[in-house]
């Protein structure tokens, strides 16, 4: 699937792929287009992506957590360009005011209930066969490892 195309899926399946619904897209994309027209005006070179496409590489990467590796080879530009597209537009949105997540107080301050499961998810010691003084594990007739063949050899030799 190219870029282009996931603009034309429909409303579920472009918040599926990208997170967010499609007129949050096109509201971030204004806000990026007006932050990229400032940075313009300042000189440099014409950017290779348009607005909409940096915007998607940024939500596939918040989405899915790819690497910036795999993310700028789908792009066609530099790991260390792709980086710094996403952390311009984190930046670029957090400084619109429009995106920001609550936060501690607001959260402490809310009135909403959270159940808190706790997962005991401590190491438990791991049964293995003993060594005998001369460092080798004790063998059954078997000539498997078992704990018990070594206490009948312990019996045998005291009887």
């Amino acid at each position: 699937m190219s870029r282009g195309d996931i603009l034309n899926k429909s409303e579920e399946e472009f918040k599926r792929y990208t997170g967010i619904p499609q007129w949050l897209f096109w509201e971030m994309n204004a806000v990026l287009i007006w932050a990229r027209r400032d940075k313009l005006a300042r000189g440099g070179r014409k950017p290779k992506l348009k607005s909409w496409e940096i915007l998607l590489m940024a939500l596939e990467y918040w989405r899915e957590y790819r690497t910036f590796f795999h993310i700028s080879v789908n792009y066609g530009i530099s790991e260390s360009n792709c980086w710094k597209i996403i952390v311009w537009i984190e930046d670029i949105l957090i400084k619109s005011g429009k995106y920001n997540l609550p936060g501690k107080k607001a959260l402490l301050e809310s009135n909403e209930e959270y159940e808190i499961i706790q997962i005991d998810a401590t190491e438990s010691p791991v049964e293995r066969p003993k060594k005998t003084e001369n460092g080798t594990k004790k063998q059954s007739k078997t000539g498997k490892t078992n704990k018990t063949a070594g206490i009948q050899a312990n019996k045998s030799i005291i009887q």
